[in-house]
């Protein structure tokens, strides 16, 4: 890159690393008992943990049938995308219900990157087909399309935004009970068959939201490492960057017991509540699995072992943020697939521009972290050191450039696009980055440090280059 950009870039990340806000709204005191301010209960003092039951095991699949015969199913609605329709992790899962005598009906219109539309047809079509069970194969936009037709057929006189988060929807809580899914990823990445989340993009304002409650988790996800030998290379490495930011932002969040308000009633404590000490466990282990094995599944299509670590690592990193949560990579990543332009991912089968998620999340990852680490330098440098970085002589007040750094020699020996720019972007689109930022107060609030608007423009425009 040109010696003057990257003058820029640098000169932007000391901005991002100084400008810390001390006043009081802003500046987190880390001294404060767990849960208490000056004025009595404001932040949480409890984190709860909920997570799908989970099955793992090369052929796994086999056993769907069984399960939902002994759930007592007897309507089930299968749904995929029109890709994995033709492939045998579905051709297996069909197999086993009609071995098992389990009358069912396929939906495979799901949506690569789903939208409130693609979810309303899906939503459609289980209220027609009154289902008593569902079974989701496919990567995370099947899991959240099947856990919203799930929702939205459980609750039939909602309002699709009752239960999309705010500020976007009313975020009311889920009380309604739901039907058995089951839920078979096929990719290892977005860890949705343990979490309570649904993801989307509401096309009116170009920009992706959610819903988020423990009710809507799968009942069952079984972990077939099979499935993975499928993904084309771009899509495991694209998987496997959600899987490294899912990691490495539920590790750095705010502390559950510094996140605010405290809830008066325990439905309406968050899915994503901030770090604890449990979800830490799993995403420091997820990240172990990713430094060993991305690199190796994604230069070897049959190397199954590596494929298999990270289907588990996906899982592992769902468990850990689909309690803790994420922040602002996540945060930040929704407008950059949500505003494409002509961008096509290569090894996507898709009829539509897409900037896959994990790509969208990674890209601005060595911008967020050299921003955040002033907050919890010690937990930078760990997952620095994790992914390769050799620590030993560094500065605790160096740890957001050191990870930064280590990311992108990572990113680089995985050739990733060079930065937002070489996705279609350009510092002209970067008003409206942050303008489809601003709304994603579910995971943005839970940066360790808060961001102004001036701050989010600056991220933008560091990680318009990478190398």
């Amino acid at each position: 890159m040109a010696a003057a950009s990257q003058t820029r870039v640098a000169h932007l990340l000391r901005q991002l690393q100084r400008a810390a806000c001390q006043c009081p709204t802003h500046s987190h005191t880390y001294s404060q008992a767990p849960g208490l301010s000056p004025s009595g209960k404001t932040t949480d003092y409890a984190f709860e943990m909920a997570v799908s039951n989970i099955r793992y095991g090369p052929g796994v699949t086999k056993e769907v049938g069984m399960d939902l015969k002994n759930m007592g199913a007897k309507n089930v609605c299968l749904m995929t995308d029109k890709n994995l329709a033709q492939l045998p992790p579905v051709q297996v899962a069909m197999d086993s219900l009609v071995k098992n005598g389990i009358p069912f009906t396929v939906y495979d219109n799901v949506r690569v990157e789903p939208t409130d539309a693609s979810f309303m047809e899906a939503i459609e079509f289980a209220q027609k087909g009154a289902f008593d069970a569902y079974v989701a194969v496919g990567g995370g936009s099947t899991m959240d399309t099947c856990k919203a037709a799930n929702l939205y057929t459980s609750s039939p006189h909602s309002d699709f935004l009752d239960y999309v988060s705010a500020p976007i929807g009313k975020g009311k809580p889920v009380s309604v009970p739901l039907k058995p899914l089951i839920a078979v990823p096929t990719t290892a990445g977005t860890g949705s068959e343990t979490t309570g989340v649904a993801i989307f993009d509401y096309e009116h304002l170009k920009v992706k939201t959610g819903i988020a409650s423990r009710a809507i988790k799968p009942t069952l996800g079984l972990i077939d490492p099979l499935h993975t030998l499928h993904m084309p290379a771009r899509v495991v490495a694209n998987s496997g960057f959600d899987v490294l930011c899912h990691a490495l932002e539920s590790y750095t969040a705010l502390p559950y017991h510094l996140r605010s308000p405290c809830p008066s009633n325990p439905i309406t404590r968050p899915a994503y509540q901030g770090s604890n000490p449990i979800s830490d466990i799993w995403a420091v282990h997820a990240l172990r699995i990713v430094a060993k094995y991305l690199k190796r599944a994604v230069r070897n299509p049959d190397d199954l072992e590596a494929r298999s670590h990270m289907h588990l690592a996906s899982a592992f990193a769902g468990i850990g943020f689909g309690n803790a949560g994420v922040h602002l990579c996540h945060g930040m990543s929704y407008p950059i697939s949500g505003l494409v332009k002509t961008y096509k991912a290569k090894d996507y089968n898709v009829d539509h521009p897409l900037v896959p998620h994990g790509l969208s999340v990674v890209l601005t990852s060595p911008a967020v972290f050299t921003f955040t680490a002033q907050m919890f330098p010690e937990r930078h440098l760990e997952t620095a050191e994790i992914l390769g970085a050799d620590t030993r002589t560094a500065r605790i007040q160096d740890a957001g450039p050191v990870l930064a750094d280590t990311l992108r020699k990572f990113l680089f020996d995985l050739d990733v696009d060079d930065g937002l720019a070489a996705v279609g972007y350009s510092k002209a689109d970067i008003p409206a980055l942050v303008k489809g930022t601003l709304p994603q107060e579910r995971v943005t609030k839970l940066a360790p440090r808060p961001q102004s608007e001036e701050d989010l423009t600056a991220l933008f425009e560091a990680s318009m280059k990478l190398y």
